[in-house]
């Protein structure tokens, strides 16, 4: 149980979703109603709704401040992280990383491969730069725009490019949701990449069997030569494309593989580009500074190059930066209100054993972030849900955290009105419900996650010393939970 409310003082249900539902209608009226996909106000507006319903149950505004800003404390790293992200993106353009990566990866196109190579390309990228939605919108477009020069129908493209971005972007340090997850989940980061391994990899696998046999079937289309050849030909003459300029993400990933903490690590990735950028670019410690805070502008005559290369910066980062603060806020407030008990009480019913811990687990996320749309408070109100009740049935946060991604970052590219769906449908011209299908990674991860539970394979369980901690906590809690409620 949460340490805000007392057992006893835990509204009904119906009153416990009151301001959750209020909020929700803001949401989807935001979605629907406006065609907007950004949910800071309606998050803010939650807030306020709650603090209204926990005033009138006698709950002091320090106690509801407090709540909230306990849970902001434990997505602080993340949001460091972002920060540190932005300017990565930025030092790596800059330094001609991002541009390899493009030159080397798009030359491996042919039209049999090609719905393999759009998966592996497009993972690849997010993978260096942690974000689906820049893979999809810079790297994306390119591939949109060769698959349909190939004759391959475009929800066949858009399919291997969301699983790949997605894939990229659930498994990459530098990803937002990445570190937002495992922090509000009270796990770590490599621990969490690790645990994701169990479902990602073979879902990835079959993803990538599966594009080999429809791709199949186009390999005698004629390739756009020419259109391939423009762009590592305009790549080329805007940067010095060199092996030197790829030693950053073998850095970064090693000292990732070495388990070193996520901040410095990618900081240090940053900084690394900035030194290539300056050495191999000839750019200078000022532009390299002006990247890092405001991002990389390209000016290279192609509309479509520049639009495609113009990213990264700590400012570009402000958007999820603020957006992670209200999602935390919102669910720090839902907790001092006595919405996360209240729900727990019900939950904690269904979860008997070790499948019907992680189908409830899925089935939450899933619901939240159908329900909800936006994917920050997909993942950060699950988290903070059922946490406590791993710990309490004595399995590792790492398995929680692995689900709720599985079924909350994975999944939001196939919901029409969830952001992620929107974003991926708005920017490559392709309805959600034509691709979904083809996102072959995206829907298999959660299956793997539920086969794994069902075997017993890939969910670990607390060791003795950290369950009988946990037990002591409660009992320690129900101890302490006679004390009179605060004003």
């Amino acid at each position: 149980m949460s340490d805000n409310v007392r057992v006893g003082a835990i509204p009904s249900l119906p009153m416990a979703l009151a301001p959750l539902l209020l909020t929700v209608a803001l949401l989807m009226t935001q979605f629907f109603v406006f065609g907007d996909f950004t949910p800071h106000i309606p998050l803010a507006c939650g807030i306020l709704i709650c603090a209204f319903f926990a005033r009138l149950r006698g709950i002091a505004w320090t106690r509801m401040e407090a709540s909230m800003l306990k849970v902001i404390k434990l997505g602080l790293p993340a949001i460091l992280i972002l920060l540190a992200v932005g300017m990565l993106i930025g030092t790596w353009i800059l330094a001609g990383t991002v541009p390899t990566l493009i030159y080397y990866g798009i030359n491996l196109v042919s039209p049999g491969w090609f719905l393999v190579a759009t998966c592996l390309i497009s993972s690849l990228i997010s993978l260096a730069v942690g974000t689906s939605w820049g893979t999809v919108g810079t790297v994306g477009l390119a591939l949109m725009g060769i698959g349909h020069g190939l004759g391959i129908p475009v929800y066949l493209t858009a399919g291997a490019l969301v699983s790949g971005a997605f894939f990229g972007d659930k498994m990459s340090p530098l990803s937002d949701t990445t570190n937002l997850t495992p922090a509000v989940c009270e796990t770590d980061l490599w621990t969490h990449i690790k645990s994701m391994m169990a479902t990602t990899v073979p879902a990835m696998t079959l993803a990538l069997l599966a594009y080999a046999w429809l791709g199949a079937g186009y390999a005698d289309q004629l390739i756009d030569v020419g259109g391939i050849d423009a762009l590592r030909r305009t790549l080329a003459e805007h940067f010095t494309l060199s092996w030197i300029t790829l030693i950053p993400p073998v850095v970064v990933i090693s000292l990732s593989m070495a388990r070193f903490p996520p901040f410095p690590t990618i900081f240090g990735g940053a900084a690394l580009g900035g030194v290539i950028a300056i050495l191999l670019q000839g750019s200078d410690v000022q532009a390299v500074f002006d990247v890092m805070q405001n991002g990389y502008v390209a000016d290279t005559g192609s509309a479509a190059m520049d639009t495609l290369l113009s990213k990264g910066g700590a400012m570009s980062m402000t958007w999820v930066v603020t957006l992670t603060l209200f999602a935390l806020g919102f669910t720090g407030m839902l907790e001092a209100y006595g919405t996360i008990d209240a729900i727990m009480l019900h939950l904690a019913k269904l979860m008997r054993g070790r499948f019907s811990m992680v189908l409830t687990s899925s089935v939450t996320t899933a619901s939240v972030g159908t329900v909800v749309g936006d994917v920050y408070t997909t993942l950060v109100l699950p988290g903070r849900l059922l946490h406590g009740q791993y710990k309490q049935m004595g399995y590792r946060t790492s398995v929680l955290s692995r689900t709720i991604e599985d079924n909350g970052t994975l999944l939001s590219p196939l919901i029409p009105w969830n952001m992620g769906g929107s974003f991926v449908a708005a920017t490559t011209g392709v309805p959600t419900l034509l691709y979904a299908p083809f996102a072959f990674a995206c829907w298999l991860s959660p299956l793997f996650g539920l086969l794994w539970a069902l075997l017993g394979r890939f969910v670990p369980r607390e060791s003795a010393p950290a369950r009988q901690a946990t037990q002591a906590g409660r009992v320690s809690s129900s101890s302490g939970s006679t004390a009179p409620a605060e004003a």
